[in-house]
């Protein structure tokens, strides 16, 4: 059979049996003859065509899904995993733009988009002096009908005239920001957390999934002009960063 053939073909060296079987599985997912969402070989089959023991054939899918590149449903078979989207560790991207480069759709879902009252903490990061109120936007973004982060971000007034203005389900605050005030330095602070119920609803996940949250503050000028919260389910989600040694 053909995973007989592809299996032999990795068979020189001196890799043990399951990692054979995970390099055939992630080499006919880079190759494009499985696709994401497609269904797999049962491990039957698997063990059928390979000759080899369950407990092989087991240890390399369930790495491989632990790994993100498969997806197992009990009772119905595994699956090739959806490709996570990534984001720029030490950069600050536009995510709609990221969402377009990996060949998707980006869409938005904006919760809340008004001025309200900073409290003291936050009126003394953004330096609105005797003037407490803050331009505050929530907002879901959607790769390919998937939720993949929800955005919380408070904008001092009057670096952002306009703001409150925006259709940001045409574009994102950040492609607005970065017209009217341009990004000079940025800060990012990278959690693990849980999120909350109200967060799990609108990300559609469950209370038990772990998520990344980005903590970004962006200055133009020197001036602190907004502070966003970001949060993306981690099975969703990564980050990526390169950096120079010297």
């Amino acid at each position: 059979m053909e995973l007989a053939r592809l299996y032999r073909e990795r068979a020189a060296g001196h890799a043990p049996a399951y990692q054979r079987v995970k390099d055939l599985v992630t080499g006919q997912i880079a190759e494009g003859h499985w696709r994401e969402g497609d269904l797999l070989p049962s491990e039957n089959q698997f063990v059928e065509s390979l000759g080899l023991s369950r407990m092989t054939i087991n240890r390399a899918l369930r790495e491989l899904s632990s790994e993100g590149a498969l997806r197992r449903v009990m009772g119905v078979g595994t699956f090739v995993a959806p490709r996570k989207g990534t984001s720029a560790l030490v950069e600050v991207h536009d995510i709609a733009d990221e969402v377009r480069g990996r060949g998707h759709r980006h869409a938005a879902r904006v919760l809340q988009l008004g001025e309200e009252e900073a409290g003291e903490e936050l009126a003394a990061q953004l330096g609105l002096g005797e003037r407490r109120t803050v331009y505050r936007s929530r907002v879901v973004h959607i790769e390919d009908d998937v939720a993949i982060q929800l955005e919380d971000r408070y904008v001092h007034p009057g670096f952002a005239p306009g703001y409150l203005d925006q259709d940001f389900t045409r574009r994102t605050p950040y492609s607005f920001l970065s017209e009217v005030a341009p990004l000079g330095r940025g800060e990012h602070i990278v959690e693990a957390v849980l999120p909350s119920k109200e967060e799990a609803g609108l990300l559609a996940i469950a209370r038990s999934e772990p998520c990344l949250l980005i903590q970004r503050r962006t200055w133009s000028h020197d001036a602190l002009v907004s502070v966003a919260r970001l949060l993306h389910p981690g099975s969703r989600y990564r980050l990526q960063g390169t950096f120079d040694a010297h």
